[in-house]
């Protein structure tokens, strides 16, 4: 199958000279967590100059050198990725999601003869592992075991730093071995934009670093049975809206974690990719 046939080309866009607060409700507004970036020439047609995801926004604003800097001055030239990776309607899955992997990506735009036909995202790729090729393949075979956790008191600084450095979006908030919440980083982009709303500029800088996990988590968190299909999980990764799933046995014992990553490299697998 060619990416052609399974990517959007109803593409959601942003201009470059949108400040975060435009992109974080775009996002919102159309359930998406990364966008295009695109600059007006004067023939009025829409360059495609970069990408903004949740998590390039968390990164900014939770960096201390534009500690005092209301959202509204954050223009997306400033915090969007550049260097564009993409892809074409005929590459096929595994070899674009493998390309995905590679790179720590969430989407790809698709490019035709220079112009941008559409987008592809972790989510449409999912939505292939539905089919009865998924319906006999478990969560535990495929889950994650390593899991990168944080403590409720811990501060929003530090959990942005470990998505950073780990390259991931959530990271679950456990209180000893019981699963307390999970945090996103769409969850710590919002709480900062809130934050900086309200507090006065000249105390910014040292309040943001007070901020703790358990003011922005989730908590009542949708978690998934190790015995659940992996078609299952794609469903409820779809249906919910979310990226990934504690998973918990009957015991409420925490196992691991699945998430679209997860299904990704098993798309990979499954189409053969080298």
């Amino acid at each position: 199958m060619q990416i052609k046939n399974i990517m959007s080309s109803d593409i959601v866009v942003v201009d470059k000279d949108q400040n975060l607060h435009d992109a974080l409700k775009i996002m919102k507004k159309n359930k998406v967590s990364r966008l295009p970036v695109v600059n007006t020439n004067n023939d009025k047609v829409k360059e495609l100059v970069g990408m903004v995801t949740e998590k390039d926004i968390a990164q900014k604003l939770g960096s201390s050198k534009y500690g005092n800097l209301p959202p509204s001055h954050f223009h997306l030239s400033t915090v969007m990725t550049t260097e564009l990776i993409t892809t074409h309607p005929e590459m096929d899955l595994g070899t674009a999601a493998n390309k995905m992997l590679e790179n720590y990506l969430g989407g790809l735009p698709v490019l035709e003869d220079g112009e941008m036909v559409g987008i592809i995202t972790k989510s449409d790729f999912i939505d292939n592992c539905r089919g009865k090729a998924y319906e006999n393949k478990l969560v535990e075979d495929f889950m994650s075991t390593e899991i990168l956790s944080l403590d409720p008191q811990e501060r929003i600084v530090h959990a942005r730093r470990l998505m950073i450095d780990s390259k991931v979006s959530r990271l679950l908030v456990m209180e000893g071995e019981d699963l307390a919440g999970i945090i996103t980083a769409k969850d710590i982009a919002e709480s900062l934009i809130s934050f900086r709303k309200i507090v006065p500029d000249k105390h910014k800088a040292a309040r943001i670093r007070n901020l703790l996990v358990q003011d922005v988590m989730t908590q009542n968190v949708h978690t998934i049975s190790p015995q659940s299909t992996i078609a299952e999980a794609a469903q409820l990764m779809l249906d919910k809206g979310f990226s990934g799933f504690p998973v918990i046995d009957e015991n409420n014992h925490l196992l691991g974690i699945i998430t679209k990553t997860d299904l990704m490299d098993l798309i990979v697998e499954m189409e053969g990719v080298n």
